[in-house]
C-alpha cells in the first residue's frame, strides 16, 4: 500500500452520479488543517445524486460505507481514511470519488 493523504471534513467527496458526500461521525481527536478527520466505520449520508429511482435506475445513492482505509494508523482503534480509500454507495453498489483532500498529512 502506497502512502495518502487523511481525508477530513472538509474534502470533496462525491457519489458516481455527482451527489455531494459527507461523513456522520467526525474524528475530533485528529485533525488535519484545522478539520476532523473520519475514521472507516462511519457511514456517509449523500445528498443531491443524480441517478433516477427505479424502474429507470436504481438510485438515487443515499449513503455510503467505506470497506479499505489506512492500514497503520489509527484513532480511538478505528482506521482513518484516506484518499485512496473506496465506498460503496447504497443501494446502487457504485463508489464515492474523493476529487479533493488537504494535502499536508500523508498517512498508510
Amino acid at each position: 500500500m502506497m502512502p495518502g493523504f487523511l481525508i477530513h471534513v472538509g474534502a470533496s467527496v462525491l457519489c458516481s452520479h455527482g451527489g455531494q458526500a459527507q461523513a456522520t461521525a467526525p474524528n475530533p481527536r485528529v485533525t488535519v488543517s484545522g478539520q476532523p478527520s473520519v475514521t472507516m466505520p462511519a457511514p456517509w449520508l449523500v445528498a443531491g445524486c443524480a441517478l433516477p429511482p427505479p424502474t429507470a435506475a436504481n438510485g438515487p445513492c443515499v449513503t455510503a460505507q467505506f470497506v479499505t482505509a489506512a492500514t497503520r494508523v489509527t484513532s480511538n482503534g478505528q482506521p482513518l481514511l484516506l484518499i485512496d480509500s473506496q465506498a460503496i454507495c447504497a443501494p446502487t453498489g457504485t463508489p464515492l470519488l474523493i476529487v479533493a483532500s488537504q494535502t499536508r498529512v500523508t498517512a498508510m
